[in-house]
């Protein structure tokens, strides 16, 4: 059973979601010189079926993985196996959706409480007591 206080998951129909298969970057001796086992994960943003205010705030994430013309672009190639890398790149698109399913609070602006100024007006002379005794010694 989901937390009540967790977001709610959206779905991603697959249909939205582009996965190529490449080869991947790096060590691996000959197996990476002939399989395909990276994936390169395109998903368009503005196309998708993601309610607006989901496309709004994902849009607004200053990340490097989505291009100007607003699609992410996942690579994932650490796994040994396709497949492997296919559902960490479709994990990965859904823990980045989901992070932004949930609108942020609104923050309320308040007044410093009558407490709170008083215990600045008391640190700041004590402040002032203690600077002022740094003076020259006159006698």
């Amino acid at each position: 059973m989901a937390d009540p206080a967790s977001p709610p998951l959206l779905q991603i129909d697959e249909d939205e979601v582009g996965l190529t298969a490449i080869r991947a970057q790096g060590a691996g001796g000959q197996n990476v010189n002939k399989v395909s086992t990276a994936i390169h994960l395109r998903f368009d943003i503005p196309a998708s079926s993601l309610p607006d205010d989901v496309k709004e705030r994902l849009l607004a994430l200053h990340d490097s993985r989505i291009t100007k013309t607003g699609v992410l672009v996942i690579k994932a190639q650490q796994q040994r196996t396709q497949e492997m890398n296919r559902l960490d790149a479709l994990l990965r698109l859904h823990e980045l959706v989901n992070s932004v399913a949930v609108a942020p609070k609104r923050r309320r602006a308040t007044k410093p409480s009558y407490g709170s100024k008083q215990r600045l007006r008391v640190a700041k002379s004590q402040r002032s007591e203690t600077k002022a005794l740094r003076g020259r010694v006159t006698d």
